[in-house]
């Protein structure tokens, strides 16, 4: 199979089957990744098998050619400047380390606990808080009485009825609480409440109301942080917020050109969605700005930039195109060059050097980030992989239904261990304020939902489909940019793969 074949057959694993009549000359002079971007597109609801033979490309890139044709025509057109003058705020995590024995871990702990226990026994809980007792305490309590107790989960398994045995601990000592399984006879309730407690993770905070029946408490309730239903806040004037994340710059795979074709928009030099370009006043990078050096084993290979200086001196080559008047504000992630753990301070002085502009501000990871009074919670997002693989129904393909477990816990990573967090006395993951909006990454996967008032955004990536999400079937949606309008309160995606030179 010719070389240019066999790339695209790579990119299209799982996703559809390459006809043996496409040849080499069939795509030559394309972009592979553009290519693949509008196949993905084109079979995304298309029924039964999906093969992709010589006429179905060619349909599929005049489709392409004809609407680049209406819609994305060159112009030059110097962007004007924004009359409203920026107003914004950043709060950014502190580092609080302790160190690494035994009592630091469980001072960490129990500031969770007692952190996440005020939220829950917080106004909207106030019944429940009349009812509430430490675990040690109820061991007193004669069978039959109700009681509430709040605690951390321990551990969860299924029993071979089908019940739920949660273990909660609080500090004074441990219970064994029991979901029983639901029959058909059992109300929506009763179904909703084993629903819950089936995705129950460990480390998580709750509030358990039930009744006393030694050795166990039987569930009647399970309360979560949560977070309260609000309005989101809107601005009067007609602006928008940008959102990126996982740029990977130096990577092999770094889709290059569509990142220009944003810098031609954003810069006004395309009439595609120029609408909304020209109200873009703040964009918010949420990690992964660049690629790496030594992350994964022999990611050398991999690379277009090998020194870690030149890749952010690359990356910030490109936001100098970014128009002046526009505010950018960079989180690192899991990929930057930074220790692991998080809280990730911001990025350090030694890579910026003589990269500073007055518009592209450094935040932690996460970060805090107030624009017009809209309040951002930005976060890289790497705990999502454990948030996904400890609750049923999650997938990497819909990030928004992670991010909104993250938002019922009030904990941006609630599983300790599998995401390495900063020793400390303070549990800095903890959402102590609620955002207007969500921002994540890391997925390398756009999605967005409304969640109690609050914008869940996840902003996908800029980075092809890599060998290793080839390997597990995940396939990103790369170099779509999601944009906020401030004033309608209107989420749209911006799809730079169809954008034409």
């Amino acid at each position: 199979m010719p070389e240019a074949v066999m790339e695209l057959a790579k990119r299209l694993n799982g996703i559809a089957i390459i006809s043996s009549d496409l040849q080499e000359s069939d795509l030559e002079g394309t972009d592979i990744e553009s290519v693949t971007a509008y196949i993905v597109n084109f079979f995304k609801d298309a029924p039964g098998p999906k093969i992709l033979n010589k006429q179905m490309l060619g349909q599929i890139m005049q489709s392409h050619v004809q609407e680049a044709i209406i819609r994305t025509p060159a112009i030059q057109k110097p962007r004007p400047q924004n009359p409203i003058q920026p107003n914004f705020s950043i709060r950014n995590l502190e580092v609080r380390k302790t160190g690494a024995k035994v009592a630091d871990f469980a001072e960490y702990f129990n500031n969770r606990l007692e952190r996440l226990k005020s939220i829950i026994i917080s106004g909207r809980n106030a019944n429940f808080m009349e009812l509430q007792k430490n675990v040690d305490s109820i061991k007193q309590l004669m069978n039959g009485r109700e009681i509430g107790i709040i605690g951390m989960v321990y551990d969860k398994i299924t029993t071979k009825n089908g019940h739920i045995l949660a273990t909660i601990e609080d500090g004074t000592g441990t219970a064994k609480v029991l979901f029983l399984k639901p029959s058909k006879e059992s109300s929506k309730e009763q179904m909703r409440l084993f629903a819950e407690a089936d995705r129950l993770i460990v480390d998580e905070v709750v509030g358990i109301r039930g009744r006393i029946s030694n050795p166990f408490i039987m569930a009647n309730a399970l309360i979560r942080p949560d977070i309260p239903i609000k309005q989101r806040k809107r601005t009067e004037e007609d602006m928008a917020i940008a959102f990126m994340s996982d740029i990977h710059a130096g990577s092999k795979l770094f889709m290059e050109k569509q990142f220009r074709n944003f810098l031609k928009w954003i810069n006004l030099s395309t009439k595609y969605n120029q609408e909304t370009a020209e109200k873009v006043k703040y964009i918010v990078i949420s990690g992964d700005l660049v690629d790496g050096i030594g992350v994964y084993p022999n990611q050398e290979s991999e690379l277009t930039i090998e020194s870690i200086y030149r890749q952010y001196n690359f990356l910030f080559e490109l936001f100098s195109e970014v128009p002046e008047n526009i505010e950018i504000f960079m989180l690192p992630g899991n990929h930057d060059a930074m220790q692991r753990a998080e809280p990730q301070p911001s990025l350090a002085e030694e890579f910026l050097k003589d990269m500073k502009y007055k518009n592209i501000h450094m935040v932690s990871n996460p970060g805090y980030v107030t624009l017009e009074g809209i309040k951002i919670l930005s976060y890289h997002g790497t705990s999502l992989d454990s948030v996904i693989h400890g609750i049923k129904g999650l997938s990497y393909s819909k990030p928004e239904g992670a991010m909104q477990e993250v938002l019922k816990r009030r904990h941006l990573s609630p599983v300790y261990g599998h995401n390495p967090i900063v020793p400390s006395s303070t549990d800095q993951m903890i959402m102590d304020q609620v955002p207007d909006i969500l921002h994540m990454g890391h997925l390398h996967k756009n999605g967005s939902a409304d969640y109690h008032g609050t914008l869940i955004v996840n902003s996908g990536t800029w980075q092809a489909r890599t060998s290793y999400q080839i390997k597990l079937g995940h396939m990103p949606t790369p170099a779509v940019m999601p944009v906020y309008n401030t004033k309608s309160m209107e989420l749209r995606n911006i799809d730079f793969n169809l954008m034409a030179d």
